[in-house]
């Protein structure tokens, strides 16, 4: 049963009486990871299969899988044929990132219900993308169940990506703390770069910008094996910029994203640090930590975990920056850019990806001031707000 403070319901939860008439009695492919359930906690999957409307031929699955099984950072799968349904299950993290033509074959319309997590970096947005594309290319319709986006729509932060630094971590135009909805990004890609495609917005009931996804009564399922609360996702927009680095992010640890440090660093010395950016609605806890994966496993780390004391003043991509700032400065010689390559680029740095940008970088190894740094970046973003305004589904 669905929480009875329960505000919000999905496109999933809506599908039966908003699905596109001119749809009717189509086949349809579904691209789903776990976290693709209903108020009820059933999943999309059975959800499409008990539908009247429709018929579910395929089933399609983004990075991590469309279980959640793979758990490190790029790491690639395959296809298989699902045991429930006797369905194929197509990979779209693997060999194929664009569905190919033929995976498209028995379908008409595809069906995709991600959860997002409000940054750029995440790269559902970016499979929702790929998929419109190929759907373009073949004359299917594309329909979009949306979703909550955890950390609110009314806040951006961070440079919008410049095209000539176009990645799976980031393909189109977007700040990266953008402030939209999964299905609000459908309309602005579709509007911008697919409009010959044949698209559909299942739009939620009860959401509004200011909730963040505690306020909706909705389940929380964790969308990435690495993404395992709401706290995760309000910090992931500027501690993924330390995957960039030789700093660990967390991954191998039980707080991923929230906590940081690296076998060189002195715990009190960098919470000094870090303390005189006087950082809106954060504190910094002295820490150390051994990750059991991924950078420095089984070597102790020192660091901080982040504590978010004021999420509406808390500014997560100054907090990302404020701590590679910190520790670039003060331990230039053990600090390092992480080479590519890194999701699919293997020539630009990974940090240029993350941040849209080389500005970014540059400011850092030339030890500007966080401030000016901060100036531009919030220029960049403001610009944004004025397109995405005319993609906004909710007011």
């Amino acid at each position: 049963m669905p929480p009875k403070s329960r505000s919000v319901f999905t496109g999933l939860d809506r599908i039966e009486s908003l699905w596109p008439r001119d749809l009717k009695a189509t086949r349809v492919g579904l691209v789903a990871h776990p976290a693709s359930i209903s108020g009820n906690l059933e999943h999309a999957k059975d959800v499409l299969r008990r539908s009247k409307k429709i018929r579910l031929t395929t089933l399609f699955g983004p990075q991590h899988g469309i279980h959640g099984q793979t758990q490190d950072n790029m790491v690639e799968w395959e296809g298989f044929r699902d045991p429930d349904t006797g369905l194929p299950v197509y990979s779209l993290y693997g060999k194929t990132r664009k569905p190919r033509p033929e995976m498209l074959a028995d379908i008409d319309a595809l069906v995709i219900d991600l959860q997002d997590v409000g940054s750029r970096y995440y790269t559902f947005i970016w499979t929702l993308d790929l998929c419109m594309q190929a759907c373009t290319e073949t004359g299917k319709a594309v329909v979009v169940l949306d979703r909550p986006n955890p950390i609110g729509g009314r806040i951006t932060e961070g440079p919008v990506l410049d095209p000539e630094y176009a990645s799976f971590v980031g393909l189109r135009p977007l700040p990266v703390r953008h402030g939209m909805t999964i299905g609000e990004i459908g309309l602005y890609l579709r509007d911008r770069f697919y409009p010959r495609l044949d698209f559909t917005v299942v739009p939620m009931e009860g959401w509004k910008r200011p909730k963040w996804f505690d306020e909706t009564g909705l389940p929380w399922v964790f969308p990435s094996p690495n993404m395992p609360t709401l706290e995760t996702a309000l910090v992931y927009p500027g501690i993924c910029l330390l995957e960039a680095t030789n700093i660990s992010e967390g991954r191998g640890t039980t707080r991923p994203f929230e906590i940081f440090g690296a076998p060189f660093i002195h715990t009190e010395t960098l919470i000094k640090r870090l303390r005189e950016f006087k950082l809106p609605g954060v504190a910094f806890r002295p820490l150390h930590f051994q990750p059991t994966f991924q950078k420095h496993a089984g070597t102790v780390c020192g660091g901080a975990q982040i504590h978010v004391i004021d999420r509406e003043r808390f500014k997560p991509f100054k907090t990302g920056v404020a701590i590679l700032k910190a520790i670039h400065n003060t331990y230039p010689r053990e600090f390092a850019w992480k080479q590519p390559p890194y999701e699919y680029e293997e020539v630009k740095l990974p940090i240029d990806i993350l941040a849209g940008t080389d500005r970014l970088r540059k400011d850092i190894e030339a030890w500007a001031d966080l401030k000016d740094m901060e100036a531009w970046w919030k220029e960049e973003a403001r610009a944004f707000e004025k397109i995405r305004k005319k993609y906004l589904i909710y007011k």
